[in-house]
């Protein structure tokens, strides 16, 4: 677990729930999905101090889910959104918590290398007016980058405005709301939407792994040289990406359901707030946008294995279809000469040319030059001919 107070620029690291609020400013109470099913009694008495209301049982229940797709619900003091990462697994395995026991699972994640890395377990948000509780996946990467990312903004947020007051006469009157927004969050919503779209990059990030597997496996599928076997692999791949496109559509209808709620909140009173506003819908948009771009990937690849399924199917038919052609020649030229041998082989007294001393040399040369001339014939037509690849 681990507590941020952001107050203006300034970021404070914390090892314990807060007490108060900062002035101006809010908290950012990030925990492990063990730790806040642990210590949910001192989270939830720690948020009704700090904002007069509590969280209720149905979203507690949702943060603890490991399974959840994302999804978003909101209530007159906070919003909920649940968001299924994309991220790279080193073990390639996913950790679920069942909520009623408190037991611990591994579930091992199908299909080839680069798809058996994609963790795709859920992050809870739950966005107050001055708070922002996170709940994580044990040891989620996505957290601690983040967090590296806002203590960096605000070591350099400070040493910006320590190096402009000697010399700014209108440093002064800095607002801490628009100073902060070039690299701090301004407000819990903010620092969620930041969050949810690196998220979201992580997936884009990891594109080139999978259009690498799958473009080796088209190219073993196309290549006439080699006897493809791995199907239930490309099996468990086409799956795999039906899945994360319907993860990625889950995704764009919880930031879509975001965005409308976005559109029924108060209207600004002053202009600070009213650009604040309007950064969050740019910002919801901006994660819209990252998300349709990964649908359309996940798509791309899913008929990019169609496709090189459906060409390998046809190359297979052509190939049988060339052998069949050519084995029907081959029989074909033969025809003529097994009709030759069986005649010559009735058991008849008298057979033209069958006493004859030159008899066997005259039938030899027929069968040899039918035998050509039917050779010839269909290598005119083609039927002998070899295709190119």
């Amino acid at each position: 677990m681990r507590v941020f107070t952001v107050s203006g620029t300034h970021v404070q690291d914390a090892l314990s729930l807060p007490r108060a609020l900062p002035e101006n400013g809010y908290v950012w109470i990030a925990c492990a999905r063990s730790y806040f099913l642990s210590e949910q009694q001192q989270v939830q008495e720690t948020l009704q101090s700090l904002t007069g209301h509590h969280l209720l049982d149905l979203h507690v229940s949702d943060l603890l889910n490991g399974q959840l797709p994302s999804r978003f619900d909101l209530t007159s003091y906070y919003d909920v959104l649940v968001f299924r990462r994309l991220a790279a697994s080193n073990t390639g395995e996913r950790e679920t918590i069942q909520s009623p026991t408190g037991l611990k699972s591994k579930t091992k994640l199908s299909g080839p290398p680069a798809l058996r890395r994609v963790d795709t377990s859920p992050i809870g948000f739950a966005i107050f007016d001055n708070v922002l509780l996170t709940v994580h996946p044990d040891d989620c990467a996505i957290r601690e980058a983040y967090a590296a990312r806002l203590l960096a903004a605000s070591s350099h947020e400070q040493t910006t405005v320590a190096d402009q007051l000697p010399s700014s006469p209108t440093s002064e009157t800095l607002d801490d709301r628009s100073t902060g927004a070039r690299g701090i969050p301004v407000s819990p919503a903010d620092m969620m939407l930041r969050m949810v779209s690196q998220v979201v990059d992580v997936y884009l990030d990891l594109r080139r792994d999978l259009t690498r597997q799958l473009d080796h496996w088209q190219a073993e599928l196309i290549n006439p040289d080699t006897r493809f076997n791995n199907w239930s692999a490309l099996l468990e791949a086409r799956l795999s990406l039906h899945h994360l496109d319907e993860i990625c559509e889950d995704q764009r209808s919880a930031m879509q359901d975001w965005l409308e709620s976005l559109n029924t909140w108060t209207p600004p009173t002053s202009n600070a707030l009213m650009k604040e506003h309007e950064i969050l819908k740019v910002r919801s948009r901006d994660v819209l946008e990252h998300i349709d771009r990964v649908v359309h990937h996940v798509r791309r690849l899913e008929q990019s294995i169609e496709t090189a399924v459906q060409i390998h199917f046809n190359a297979q038919s052509n190939r049988t279809n060339e052998t069949m052609r050519t084995l029907t020649s081959i029989t074909a030229i033969f025809l003529p000469l097994n009709l030759i041998a069986a005649i010559f082989g009735m058991n008849f007294e008298v057979i033209p040319l069958l006493h004859d001393s030159a008899g066997f040399w005259w039938t030899i040369g027929s069968m040899l030059l039918i035998a050509a001339t039917l050779a010839w014939l269909f290598w005119r037509k083609r039927y002998l001919a070899r295709s190119g690849r």
